[in-house]
């Protein structure tokens, strides 16, 4: 199959996908500001819902997912995985499938749709698919390079020995092909040593990972109908019995491929030959060596497997979702490779990464998803927040949070909420690598607060439809043309062909930014303003004359050190004079500009307007660009652990701008024209461009103190004392290793004038800390005033939370004349716990099941600071 042919297919393949229906539009900015302060419960947060072992019950199901709602998540997505406990009295492991099993899965789904919550299942357990149903000849397969040294004299060798699932498929000698057998193979001699290839085709032996007890086996051959259809009906239909009599599952859930190594399966050559027009067996040297032909050769292989996964993985089991009335969220990347139009065949894609200023999965699914209509894209946000686990707090979730959202995320799935038995005591089970995020956290009671952000939040960035000015191209073909068998994946070439300081210039120039392949360019045409090609030799031809058309419309295309000059495969000799022709016309367009990596922000602002223009280039500012029916809707963010004051003019300002503020529900007048930007560190905004704000600018005064309090303190069950000195909880031997919540009272007297005024209660200002290890383990680097959340109520009522910057509660007609009681529960993560106390000692459990996980930074571990830092005071000047 032809490029061309292969993008019709997909195309094709495309509209068979039902994709979710849009968010309804609202027919008004009024309305809009009413849905956006009461969102629609599904465009709440989900999480991941681990069920170790599985050792659960239905008691301890029902209050879990009582506490998940109260949390304010809108769902969950059962993940099975290994065991944290050997079967006992107490505790039973019921096997992955099993009866119990699926009456287990059965229960939590009616208990999730009895409190209206969505229900999604995973495919498998673990990851990626497979267990103990898959056998050798269907798991996943790859192909392998065996040398073997020929002395000088010898006139026969011994083929490699092979194993199980294992096929001895060719053999050379220089460019002889040898007999494949057995036996010792003859040849002539030599008066010079030599080496023979033999090349086996075989299985990797990847087991599932984090696999449940019943579940353990072979991952299946991703691009092997067979193994596909296999799986399907023995772990896909089994779930669905635990559904069966009500809806079934909102969403079948596959996790991102990382069948490492996968290169091969058994009618590879048959399928090569087929779509390729030339003998694979014949080039296969040129899979594993450097020679003239290996670039093109391995161009043809990558993208036949590619081909095959979107075929035999990916379509199938949409397909199948769909029959069964469920819908496949999945993570469309990894080993073997899809491209990013590969999303295109899932009826929800979903990414994972939160480094929004980088190549990330996250924003090949979200670019996917504008570019072929899917106004519902998740991501796996939290997998490695703040670990180890118990330490993450709630300004780390929207911090992480808000770096998905600046990449297109509509839907958040948190990873996760570890299931935790009361045998497991406190805080309890955790996965292994992730922030738990279940009710055992001692600030779990502001989780609603936290929550009721992240679904303004989503649920305002799925008005309307991305306005992204800018396409990177993807060099696909260039990642194609040198990939190899041992690392047969696309979206990991792409961070070293993609590198960060391209993706930061288009953002720094004030662009929002999309990422393209050659299957959406010629299917779905350009439709951004301008267009980078990063370096790159490989082109699709079709998509280069896409491309090409879109110019001579007006289009501006952006090209890093030169223009392509090869179209990819070893028989597209006709496709690389295409490209060749089409880059002489286009390096003679006036609206082609060939830079370094150093000019594409400045070609850029030569070429379209962006979408905003800042005073000055501010990288911790992140923003989304969205058009609604209403008008263009930004969402910005200071990513930094710094204020950040700067000012800047967006593209189609129609002169009313507001900022709607997700975590406090208020707006209040922006201006147009030149508009400033003040934000605490990690603080975000909506700006609307509609309608007129319903309220008046907050004051924007510096605060003005105008009480300070009187305090007591009750921690830990000792009885409320004085206190004179505000400070960690850690700096007490007795309570240094307390986790949960403590009680601060405050006494504050106030004249009758004081109490009529807008006053706020000011907790301090944070200070910024080293961020060195907030991208591997993504974490808010500041030292906060308050550690981690604080719940407030003034003179017996609830007066809100604080957990963010700027450390500052309004209490507009909370305060009286006279005597005011202000009390402040304090909470912080369940760390200190854990540092106070060995470390859990798994040795019987691995004896029993192998050792299926390690848990990750233990040696991180340690007590951190808690409680209130600074005295809270009361300050006029902001009531915000």
């Amino acid at each position: 199959m032809r490029g061309s042919e292969r993008m019709k297919a997909l195309a094709a393949l495309s509209l068979a996908v039902a994709a979710p229906a849009a968010a309804a539009q609202t027919a008004s900015p009024e309305a809009l500001w009413r849905s956006f302060l009461a969102p629609p419960d599904d465009a709440r947060p989900m999480l991941r819902w681990w069920w170790f072992g599985p050792a659960v019950t239905t008691g301890e199901i029902d209050r879990e997912i009582r506490a998940m709602k109260a949390g304010g998540f809108g769902g969950f997505e059962v993940q099975p995985v290994y065991p944290l406990s050997p079967d006992s009295d107490r505790l039973r492991n019921l096997p992955y499938l099993s009866d119990p099993f699926i009456a287990a899965l059965r229960h939590a789904a009616r208990t999730g749709r009895a409190e209206g919550m969505r229900v999604d299942v995973t495919g498998g357990s673990g990851w990626p698919f497979g267990g103990p149903h898959i056998p050798i000849d269907q798991a996943a397969a790859s192909i392998r390079m065996v040398r073997v040294p020929l002395p000088a004299g010898a006139g026969e060798l011994m083929p490699p020995a092979i194993g199980p699932g294992e096929t001895l498929v060719r053999a050379t000698l220089g460019a002889t092909a040898l007999p494949i057998g057995d036996d010792a193979i003859s040849v002539r001699p030599s008066g010079q040593p030599r080496e023979a290839l033999f090349f086996v085709a075989g299985r990797t032996g990847q087991q599932v990972k984090r696999a449940a007890l019943g579940a353990e086996g072979y991952v299946l051959d991703h691009i092997d109908p067979a193994a596909v259809a296999n799986h399907l009906q023995t772990a896909g239909n089994r779930l669905l019995e635990a559904f069966a009599g009500g809806p079934p599952p909102d969403a079948f859930f596959s996790d991102s491929l990382e069948a490492y190594g996968s290169s091969w399966t058994g009618d590879l050559p048959a399928e090569f030959q087929r779509r390729r027009g030339y003998d694979l067996m014949a080039h296969l040297p040129a899979l594993f060596l450097d020679t003239p032909e290996s670039a093109a050769v391995r161009f043809d292989w990558a993208r036949t497997l590619s081909e095959l996964v979107d075929e035999r993985y990916l379509a199938p089991i949409d397909a199948w979702a769909r029959k069964h009335g469920t819908q496949f969220r999945a993570q469309v990347y990894g080993f073997p490779p899809p491209t990013l139009s590969s999303n295109a065949l899932v009826a929800l894609p979903e990414g994972e990464g939160a480094d929004w200023r980088s190549f990330t999965s996250t924003r090949w699914a979200t670019s996917a998803a504008h570019l072929y209509g899917k106004p519902l894209v998740s991501s796996e946000v939290w997998t490695w927040l703040h670990s180890p686990s118990w330490a993450a707090t709630p300004l780390d979730m929207k911090v992480e949070a808000d770096r998905h959202f600046l990449q297109g995320v509509t839907q958040l799935i948190g990873h996760g909420w570890p299931y935790s038995p009361p045998e497991a005591g406190e805080p309890g089970w955790a996965f292994y690598a992730a922030a738990a995020l279940n009710d055992h956290n001692p600030w779990y009671g502001v989780m609603p607060d936290v929550t009721r952000y992240l679904q303004r939040a989503s649920f305002l960035l799925r008005q309307g439809e991305a306005a992204n000015s800018v396409a990177i191209y993807l060099p696909i073909e260039d990642a194609f043309a040198a990939m190899r068998p041992e690392a047969a994946s696309v979206n990991e070439a792409m961070h070293r062909r993609v590198p960060d300081a391209l993706i930061g210039q288009v953002l720094d120039a004030g662009y929002g930014l999309d990422f393209v392949d050659a299957s959406a360019l010629a299917t779905q045409g350009v439709r951004h303003k301008a267009l980078v090609l990063p370096r790159m030799e490989r082109i699709d031809a079709a998509a280069y004359a896409a491309i090409a058309a879109w110019v001579e419309a007006g289009g501006r295309v952006i090209s890093v050190g030169g223009l392509p000059s090869n179209a990819g495969g070893l028989r597209d000799g006709e496709a690389r004079a295409k490209v060749q022709a089409l880059s002489r016309r286009l390096r003679s367009a006036r609206s082609t500009a060939i830079v370094e990596e150093g000019e594409i922000g400045r070609a850029l602002a030569a070429a379209v307007p962006p979408d905003l223009r800042l005073a000055a280039p501010t990288p911790a500012l992140g923003f989304v660009h969205r058009r609604l029916a209403e008008g263009d809707l930004y969402f910005i963010v200071n990513t930094g652990n710094t204020p950040l004051h700067t000012a800047a003019h967006f593209l189609d300002d129609r002169g009313n701008g507001s900022w709607w503020d997700a975590l406090r529900g208020r707006q209040w007048p922006a201006g147009s024209g030149e508009i400033a930007i003040d934000l605490a560190p990690y603080e975000s905004r909506f700006l609307l461009f509609a309608g007129a704000p319903r309220q008046a600018a907050p004051q924007t005064a510096a605060p003005v103190p105008v009480a300070d309090g009187r305090w007591t303190l009750s921690i830990a069950d000792r009885p409320a004392r004085a206190l004179p000195a505000f400070a960690s909880w850690t700096s007490d031997p007795v309570t240094r290793y307390f986790s949960g919540t403590a009680v601060y009272r405050g006494t504050f007297d106030l004249a009758a004038s004081r109490a009529r005024q807008c006053l706020a209660l000011d907790f301090g200002t944070p200070t910024p800390r080293d961020p060195s290890r907030s991208e591997a383990r993504p974490f808010a680097a500041l030292n906060a005033p308050v550690r981690d959340a604080a719940r407030v109520w003034v003179n017996g009522a609830p007066a809100g939370s604080v957990w963010a910057p700027p450390y500052r509660l309004g209490l507009p007609g909370k305060l009286r004349a006279g005597r005011n009681v202000i009390e402040i529960r304090v909470s912080n993560t369940a760390v200190n716990r854990l540092a106070g106390r060995p470390r859990a000692d798994y040795r019987l459990l691995h004896a029993r099941f192998g050792e299926r996980f390690t848990p990750q930074d233990q040696d991180k571990i340690a007590a951190l600071p808690s409680g209130l830092l600074a005295a809270p005071r009361l300050v006029s000047g902001s009531c915000d």
